[in-house]
């Protein structure tokens, strides 16, 4: 049962005990986790705030010294938004997905395996880790299919295909890269820009969430932890689920609980847990530390998917 922590007081020595405390409870779950892989879909306003982006990168940087091997998946949204915006190119969503042309993928594959790839990589790196930047492309890693997706008419109620051109969903993940650098001698942090490539050598754009998800059921990993914008998911009277089974997403979905970018990141949680990830969790990225809260504390953070 999660719980809300205490909170510590602000005179330097009580705080120091109290972080002594905190460091002291969490030897169970730094055990628990040690040798373990921990997928980290990580986008939205943690990237782009220089304070959270560096605090991230410290804690992946923990996690690694800690014996935990983290994988990390990033998203892009907003900056592929804005250099779209400045190229003219509009942008379009369904689904909670963005619909990717030609044009728009060149940009989409230009900002994600570039430099949005290389700033957490040169964060973790300045952070005192060992990060290595790749994209779905490279060792094929992540091989994709043009993604079908359905949506309801709300008025009629028939189901309708959409569209979304260059916009993939994996169909086989290779893990031979991954797997040599996260051998436990490599110290290597894998970066991993959500970029796939189909079989007939066409690019896809890949809804990061949807990528991590993939990601961490082939690796086995014993957490999914999917970052976003708000506290996690949030029932009709906007207060915090903390917990959720995997047997109730399609029913928050359905009854419009659950709309828009939430969606995907439920349907992924859901496709994780069933395939063997130990646990996945929607969790606020803007909470500094929100890594640490939830792998290391009995509260934890955001919403628990099991």
């Amino acid at each position: 049962m999660r719980r809300m922590a205490p909170v510590p007081m602000t005179d330097p020595v009580a705080q120091a005990q109290f972080t002594a405390k905190t460091l002291s409870e969490a030897l169970p779950y730094i055990q628990r986790y040690a040798g373990q892989t921990i997928v980290v879909k990580y986008g939205g306003h943690a990237m782009v705030d220089p304070a959270l982006s560096a605090g991230f990168a410290r804690d992946v940087v923990l996690l690694k010294a800690l014996g935990i091997h983290p994988v990390i998946v990033h998203g892009g949204g907003p900056q592929i938004g804005k250099l779209l915006e400045k190229l003219g190119i509009v942008s379009e969503f369904k689904g909670g997905l963005r619909v990717t042309d030609e044009e728009t993928m060149e940009v989409v594959e230009m900002v994600l395996s570039g430099p949005i790839n290389k700033s957490i990589v040169r964060a973790i790196n300045q952070a005192g880790g060992k990060a290595v930047g790749l994209s779905g492309s490279d060792g094929n890693l992540i091989r994709a299919e043009k993604a079908t997706k359905t949506t309801k008419d709300p008025d009629s109620h028939i189901e309708q295909v959409l569209d979304l051109g260059f916009v993939g969903e994996p169909s086989t993940i290779d893990t031979t890269v991954l797997n040599a650098i996260l051998r436990n001698d490599a110290q290597l942090i894998p970066v991993v820009a959500p970029v796939g490539v189909g079989r007939d050598g066409a690019r896809y754009n890949i809804n990061a969430d949807t990528a991590a998800g993939a990601l961490a059921a082939a690796l086995g990993a014993s957490r999914l932890l999917l970052l976003t914008d708000v506290a996690g998911v949030l029932d009709k009277d906007r207060n915090l689920m903390r917990e959720i089974a995997v047997s109730r997403i399609p029913e928050l979905i359905a009854d419009g609980t659950a709309a828009g970018g939430m969606i995907p990141k439920l349907e992924t949680a859901a496709h994780s847990v069933n395939h063997g990830v130990g646990a996945a969790v929607i969790l606020d990225g803007r909470a500094p530390h929100a890594l640490l809260m939830e792998l290391f504390t009995e509260h934890g953070a955001g919403t628990l998917v099991s």
